[in-house]
C-alpha cells in the first residue's frame, strides 16, 4: 500500500513527558514567584509575633508588608509571562502543522498520479515519458518543502503536553531527519526510476525477459544503498530499508520470527500434500475455480460484498488493474483495484475483499483534529497489510463467511451453486494450491515461502551478496527447494511482482508479518466481540469495523513498533506460536491431518 507501540510503559513515558514540559515551561518566573512567596509567609509570622516590641519592629513590619505587595504584583506578571509562552507554544505547533498538512496535500497527489499510471494513463511511451518529468519535479518540490530548515525550526521548538500531538511531532521529527539527508537529484532521480520502472517491468514481464528489466533494477540496488548509506552511515543496508516500510524492524529480529513460522509450514504443507483434497471435497473438485464465471458478474458482486464490508464510495473508488493494489490521496479519497478470472472465482473476490481491508483502514483514519499529519497516517505496511489479511483470510476463509456467501454466490451464479454445501464452499476457498507458483494467487498456508524467497533475495542484494543478474536462476532454486516448483518463465518467477520496479526493498518481509499481525488482532476482536462469529455469519460486519478503527485504524502512528501496538491492542507483542498455532488447527481439520 502507498502511503505500530503504544505499551502501558510507554503510555507513562508520554504523560511523565509532558509533566516536565509543562513544570520546566517558564522556570524562572516559577522560581522567582514561589521563592518570594515563601519569604513573604515566613517574615509575616515573625512580623505578627513582634509587632508590639519596638518602633523598629514596626518598621520591619511595614517593610515586610511593602514586600507582600510587590510579589502579589509580580504574581500577575508571572503568569502573564507563563500564559505567553504557552501561547507561543501552541502557535509554533500550529504552524509546524499547517506546514506538515501542506506537504501531505502535495503527497496525496502522488498517490493520485500514481493511482492512474497504474489504471488509466495511455501505455504510449511518450505519456510514460511525460508522466516521468512531472513526477520528478512534483517529486523535488516535495522533497525541498521536507527538508526546510524552518520546518525543522518548528520541529525542534514544538513541544506539546498531549500524548497525539508528542507522537505527532516525534513521526515529523523522524520524517525530516531522514529526507533532510536525501540531497534533491536523488529524490528526482528515484522518482524518475519509479515511473520507467514500472513501465519497463511491464514490458520485460510482457515478454518474459528479465534481462529487460535487469538494467533499471540494477541502477534501483545502487541507488537504495546509497539512500541508505546517507540515512544510516555504516548501518545494515537492508534493515534502514526495511525500516521505511516496518519501523522499528530489523533482519535479526525478522531471524527471530520467520524461522518459527518456516519450519512450522514446510511441515504442514508435506502433510497437506500428502492429502488427495480437504475432507469436504472430492479429488480435484473446486466449486470456486472449476468452471465458468462471468467477469462482468464477478466485478458486480464484488462491488457488492465490498460494500457491505463498509468501503464507502462517497470516498473511494473501485478499478481493475494489472496488480491489485490500493491507493488515492487519502482518507476522503480511496482509490482500490483488482483483476478477475474467468475461470476462477475466488482470486477477483478475495482480491477485493483484502484490498477492502487496506480501504477500511484508510477510510478509518483520523480525518478530524489530525487530518493530513504524520501521526494519523498508516502505522506502517505491516499493520495496514494486517487489516487487509485480516479481512481476507480471518474472515473471508472463516466457516462462518461461507454461511453468508453462499446465498450471495446462489443469486448472482444460480446454476454454478445449486447443488453446493457451506462446507464445499468453505474447503474450495482454503485449498491448498500445488503447485503454488504465483504469490498473489498463493493461498495462506504456502503464501510465507513466497514472502522468505524474497525477503532473503532482498537482504542478499542489500548487503552485496547477491548480483542482479543471478537473481533468475536463485529465484527459481529457491521455488524448487520451498515449494517444490519447476519455473516456466520469468513472468512466472522473478518478474511476477511489481515491488522492485519502484526500488521498494524491504516491503516484502510486511506481508507476512502483516498475516501474523492480523491472527493475533483478530483473536483479540473475538475476545471483545463475543458474537463475532454469528454476526459475520449474518453478514454483520459492522461490529468488527468499528472495533478495529477505534483500536487500530484511528491510532494511527501514535506508536513506536508494531509490538507496541500489538500490546496495546492484544496485550502482548508479536507471537509466532499463535500463528502457527492458528495453520495448525485450521489445516488439520480441513485435510483431516
Amino acid at each position: 500500500f502507498f502511503s505500530a507501540f503504544f505499551s502501558h510503559l510507554f503510555a507513562s513515558y508520554f504523560f511523565l513527558s509532558s509533566v516536565v514540559c509543562l513544570s520546566f515551561r517558564v522556570p524562572s518566573c516559577r522560581y522567582i514567584v514561589s521563592s518570594l512567596l515563601f519569604q513573604t509567609r515566613a517574615r509575616d509570622r515573625m512580623a505578627l509575633a513582634f509587632s508590639r516590641a519596638t518602633t523598629r519592629t514596626t518598621r520591619r513590619t511595614l517593610s515586610f508588608e511593602r514586600r507582600r505587595r510587590r510579589v502579589v504584583r509580580i504574581l500577575p506578571a508571572a503568569k502573564a509571562m507563563s500564559s505567553t509562552t504557552t501561547k507561543e507554544e501552541e502557535t509554533t505547533y500550529s504552524r509546524l502543522k499547517e506546514k506538515l498538512a501542506e506537504i501531505d496535500c502535495l503527497s496525496s497527489l502522488q498517490g493520485l498520479a500514481g493511482w492512474d499510471e497504474l489504471t488509466m494513463m495511455p501505455s504510449g511511451e511518450h505519456a510514460a515519458l511525460l508522466r516521468s518529468k512531472a513526477s520528478a519535479v512534483l517529486a523535488g518540490v516535495i522533497h525541498q518543502k521536507s527538508i526546510d530548515s524552518e520546518l525543522g525550526k518548528l520541529i525542534a521548538n514544538s513541544q506539546p503536553s498531549r500524548p497525539k500531538d508528542i507522537a505527532n511531532v516525534k513521526r515529523a521529527k523522524e520524517e525530516y531527519e531522514r529526507s533532510a539527508k536525501i540531497p534533491s537529484d536523488m529524490a528526482k532521480k528515484a522518482a524518475e526510476l519509479q515511473s520507467e520502472g514500472y513501465q519497463i517491468w511491464v514490458k520485460a514481464r510482457t515478454a518474459k525477459d528479465f534481462q529487460t528489466f535487469s538494467p533499471i533494477l540494477k541502477e534501483w540496488v545502487d541507488l537504495v544503498k546509497r539512500r541508505c548509506e546517507l540515512i544510516k552511515p555504516g548501518e545494515d543496508a537492508f534493515n534502514t530499508s526495511l525500516d521505511e516500510y516496518e519501523r522499528g524492524m530489523t533482519a535479526e529480529r525478522l531471524n527471530e520470527i520467520f524461522p518459527v513460522v518456516k519450519t512450522c509450514v514446510v511441515d504442514l504443507i508435506q502433510k497437506v500434500y500428502a492429502k488427495e483434497s480437504p475432507v469436504a471435497l472430492k479429488k480435484g473438485e473446486n466449486v470456486v475455480s472449476n468452471g465458468t464465471f462471468d467477469v462482468d458478474t464477478q466485478a458486480k458482486l464484488s462491488k457488492e460484498i465490498a460494500l457491505k464490508l463498509g468501503f464507502d464510495l462517497e470516498k473511494g473508488r473501485l478499478d481493475v488493474s494489472v496488480h491489485p493494489f490500493t491507493g488515492g490521496c487519502g482518507p476522503g479519497d480511496v482509490r482500490m483495484t483488482t483483476r478477475y478470472k474467468e475461470n476462477d472465482l475466488s482470486e477477483g473476490l478475495t482480491g477485493t475483499i483484502h484490498e477492502t481491508g487496506h480501504a477500511l483502514y484508510e477510510q478509518g483514519r483520523n480525518v478530524t483534529e489530525y487530518a493530513n499529519q504524520p501521526v494519523s497516517r498508516a502505522h506502517s505496511m505491516g499493520v495496514h497489510e494486517s487489516q487487509s489479511l485480516l479481512w481476507e483470510r480471518m474472515v473471508a476463509l472463516s466457516p462462518s463467511f461461507s454461511t453468508f456467501l453462499l446465498p450471495e454466490l446462489k443469486k448472482s451464479f444460480p446454476k454454478e451453486f445449486e447443488n453446493v454445501t457451506e462446507a464445499q464452499l468453505h474447503a474450495s476457498l482454503n485449498v491448498v494450491r500445488n503447485p503454488s507458483v504465483i504469490r498473489v494467487e498463493a493461498d495462506e498456508l504456502t503464501y510465507p515461502l513466497h514472502i522468505l524467497l524474497r525477503t532473503e533475495l532482498e537482504i542478499g542484494l542489500m548487503r552485496g551478496e547477491i548480483a542482479v543478474d543471478d537473481l533468475p536462476k536463485l529465484w527459481n532454486e529457491k521455488m524448487k527447494q520451498y515449494l517444490n516448483v519447476d519455473i516456466e518463465d520469468d513472468s512466472r518467477g522473478v518478474l511476477q511482482d511489481v515491488h522492485w520496479s519502484s526500488g521498494a526493498f524491504g516491503y516484502f518481509p510486511t506481508y507476512l508479518l502483516g498475516a501474523m499481525y492480523a491472527c493475533q488482532i483478530f483473536e483479540a476482536a473475538k475476545k471483545a466481540l463475543p458474537t463475532l462469529e454469528d454476526d459475520i455469519a449474518k453478514g454483520t460486519f459492522a461490529p468488527l469495523r468499528e472495533w478495529l478503527r477505534v483500536n487500530v485504524h484511528d491510532r494511527g502512528s501514535e506508536c513506536d513498533s508494531a509490538d507496541d501496538l500489538l500490546v496495546l491492542v492484544t496485550g502482548k507483542p508479536l507471537d509466532a506460536e499463535a500463528f502457527t498455532k492458528y495453520l495448525t488447527e485450521k489445516y488439520t481439520k480441513l485435510y483431516n491431518l
